[in-house]
């Protein structure tokens, strides 16, 4: 007899699920690009429920809700830390995962993790833009570009330029300043690529880097963050499809375990 088990991961911008057939199968995903206060959780539960075959989160053997707005559902009283979420999910997919990169809504962290996937230590930035994927919603708002046109723009780059602020409110005046001095867009979002590696790659050096190092959120499908911060960490990353998955996979697992209990 299976055992299917459901994690969500309610961030402050987008709201993930997935469901696991015996803790080692996905056979549910979705990804709902709004988070804790809207319909994306109800949208991305149904989601993921109709693409495993269920109707109710009451049909699944367990449940568990993680993130930033977890203690709002009602219909998954279980809750768990998204940092042991995340550490849980990222061994899921890359065993030898030591060090994991989440660069989220409204906040970025550094994971460290024994050789068992536990964690051992984290650094969390949760007081400012600067670093975060709402920095890079921010700057493309400015510079009147889609999220997913960063990557290509990064690659068309051929001069370095700074944005030095570490404020969103005063790198983004500095942008508006490039921007009228004629600077090619492409080489300003190679700047913020750069910036943010900056400011995240100091909170991985914080916590003590150790391959392999994992990066995890949807900041992570962007190629050209991911150059950035190898050039800053002087390490490899290794990145996965379902990046974005990665809190909810962890929560599935817990969930699974709890049933195995």
């Amino acid at each position: 007899m299976s055992i299917f088990t459901m994690g969500i991961d309610v961030g402050s911008t987008a709201s993930k699920c997935v469901i696991l057939k015996d803790g080692k199968e996905i056979v549910g995903k979705s990804v709902i690009s709004v988070g804790t206060g809207t319909s994306g959780p109800a949208r991305a539960i149904k989601q993921a429920l109709e693409e495993a075959g269920f109707t109710a989160v009451s049909e699944l053997d367990g449940a568990i809700a993680t993130g930033y707005g977890r203690h709002m559902l009602e219909e998954v009283p279980l809750q768990m830390s998204e940092l042991s979420c995340h550490a849980k999910g990222a061994h899921f997919f890359f065993p030898k995962v030591r060090t994991i990169i989440d660069i989220g809504g409204q906040d970025s962290k550094a994971l460290k993790l024994g050789e068992n996937g536990m964690l051992e230590n984290f650094v969390m930035n949760d007081k400012c833009a600067a670093g975060t994927g709402r920095f890079l919603d921010v700057i493309a708002k400015v510079l009147e570009i889609e999220i997913d046109d960063l990557e290509v723009l990064d690659e068309q780059s051929t001069q370095e330029i700074t944005i030095s602020s570490t404020c969103t409110v005063f790198a983004e005046s500095e942008v508006i300043s490039q921007l009228a001095k004629g600077t090619k867009i492409s080489d300003i979002v190679r700047g913020i690529h750069t910036a943010i590696a900056s400011r995240v790659g100091s909170l991985a050096k914080r916590v003590g880097i150790k391959d392999e190092v994992i990066m995890t959120g949807g900041v992570a499908l962007n190629k050209g963050m991911i150059r950035a911060l190898e050039k800053n960490i002087g390490h490899t990353i290794h990145t996965s499809e379902y990046c974005q998955l990665n809190g909810a996979v962890g929560a599935a697992l817990f969930a699974y375990q709890k049933c195995n209990k």
